[in-house]
């Protein structure tokens, strides 16, 4: 049986802790940046890394082959 491949734009996404738990960084800190649209506390908490939601883990997991 040929090996499983790990899906490579999750790899990019997603990082697995040592514990098993996978984080992601915020969501939405791609564009529209400016003055007006968001604020400076705003941008700055979208840059750290979360702990990915219970019901997403399974399907990320699989994508990982953890």
């Amino acid at each position: 049986m040929p090996k499983t491949k790990t899906h490579s734009g999750s790899k990019k996404r997603f990082k697995l802790t040592s514990t098993g738990k996978i984080m992601r960084k915020g969501i939405g800190k791609r564009h529209n940046l400016g003055q007006d649209k968001k604020s400076t506390k705003q941008k700055r908490k979208l840059g750290y890394q979360v702990v990915l939601s219970p019901g997403d883990v399974p399907r990320i997991k699989k994508l990982l082959n953890c």
